[in-house]
């Protein structure tokens, strides 16, 4: 990916522009109509709401610093109580930042016009002013990225159930944004960060800010600037800027990756060969000997070796190099299903819910629940 090699890799959160052209005109439109399946999210019926600047500065109390639960490119995002009492998220966008007006405008329009239970959903939006503004429901539990990257000592690492129930959460949102929406919607910033999690550890997919609407009829990409998360974007992608659903799915096979692993995409702690998640894993994707190489060391071999397998062999069809012989996100759902139900089986049938042993199914070590405590760094 040595297109990338302008771009600065220490930064959090990069929004990758390679290109200079003007940006595409929109081609979003009161037209479009997004199939809401059985799982409408929060509030969906209702729609997004205005609000004033100040209703949303009394809401986070002027933006205290001990409200602040995220910081990016796009700017900070609070803690706040509504007056009818509900917590909710609020996004302020740096004026000077990264993600502009049409990464706003196009947020809110896709989040007033798809709904699902694994999309994060939008309570309303500020244009006062210069300001913009977004609000979302409150996710108590942070992102995937707080729960599987630079734990503090005294916090449990997520379990392999866990992880699995977030991986297929999250599969369930994209194959909405893919198979239900029409036309398909491609999501193109797929990462852990993007992945929010509420008290029980179900995933919604948030920021929508460079969502594009996929191709339809005889078009077979979307051509447009290469913009995404330096570690994420799928090759093909960031060559040529053509995108396709398949760019997502190259994206969810990275997340998948640093489930399993325990390890990010991009770290630069790491020796010289280690510091790309992707190129690492390489070596090991080809050979299931392997596999449990891969494995994160915060699971002390709690898992099951044959859903491990299944997992990453899931993970190597996503990274194909080759756009065109990754699989479609409802196989990647249903294969993911399939692992879950196994796992629960296994569980079932051995009265132990963890572990393995390169001998045994499971290990013998007592099951132990490892699902770290909510916390919360507001005060509201």
């Amino acid at each position: 990916m040595s297109c990338f090699s302008c771009i600065n890799p220490h930064r959090k959160d990069i929004k990758i522009d390679i290109e200079h052209a003007p940006r595409s005109s929109s081609r979003y439109s009161s037209g479009y109509t997004g199939d809401a399946d059985n799982g409408k999210g929060q509030g969906a019926e209702e729609g997004a709401r205005s609000f004033t600047f100040r209703d949303l500065a009394a809401a986070t109390r002027n933006f205290r610093e001990i409200n602040l639960i995220g910081e990016g490119g796009f700017g900070r995002v609070y803690k706040g109580r509504l007056e009818t009492g509900e917590i909710v998220a609020v996004k302020q966008l740096n004026q000077d930042g990264l993600q502009g007006d049409q990464e706003f405008i196009v947020e809110v329009l896709m989040l007033s016009l798809l709904h699902h239970s694994n999309l994060v959903t939008l309570i309303g939006y500020c244009t006062s002013g210069d300001q913009r503004l977004l609000v979302y429901e409150y996710m108590p539990m942070g992102s995937l990225e707080d729960h599987l990257f630079d734990l503090e000592p005294d916090k449990e690492p997520l379990s392999w159930s866990t992880r699995m129930k977030i991986a297929v959460g999250a599969a369930r949102g994209l194959e909405y944004l893919h198979c239900k929406a029409d036309p398909p919607v491609i999501y193109r910033d797929l990462k852990s960060a993007n992945i929010l999690l509420d008290n029980d550890f179900n995933p919604k997919l948030s920021d929508f800010g460079l969502a594009k609407l996929g191709p339809v009829g005889e078009n077979t990409h979307v051509s447009t600037r290469v913009m995404g998360t330096y570690g994420y974007c799928a090759p093909e992608y960031a060559m040529s800027g053509k995108l396709t659903v398949k760019s997502d799915i190259y994206s969810f096979g990275v997340v998948l990756l640093e489930l399993i692993t325990g390890r990010k995409a991009i770290d630069r702690s790491k020796k010289p060969g280690e510091q790309n998640l992707v190129a690492w894993s390489r070596p090991f994707l080809k050979e299931q000997k392997k596999y449990c190489q891969l494995a994160d060391p915060l699971l002390e071999g709690c898992y099951p070796r044959r859903c491990l397998n299944y997992a990453i062999a899931i993970t190597a069809m996503c990274l194909n190099e080759e756009a065109n012989f990754r699989p479609l996100i409802s196989d990647i759902l249903v294969a993911l299903e399939y692992l879950v139900s196994q796992s629960r089986v296994s569980e079932s049938s051995t009265g132990r819910g963890r572990g393995t042993n390169p001998s045994l199914p499971y290990s013998d070590r007592k099951a132990v629940s490892r699902e770290p405590d909510s916390r919360s760094r507001a005060s509201i």
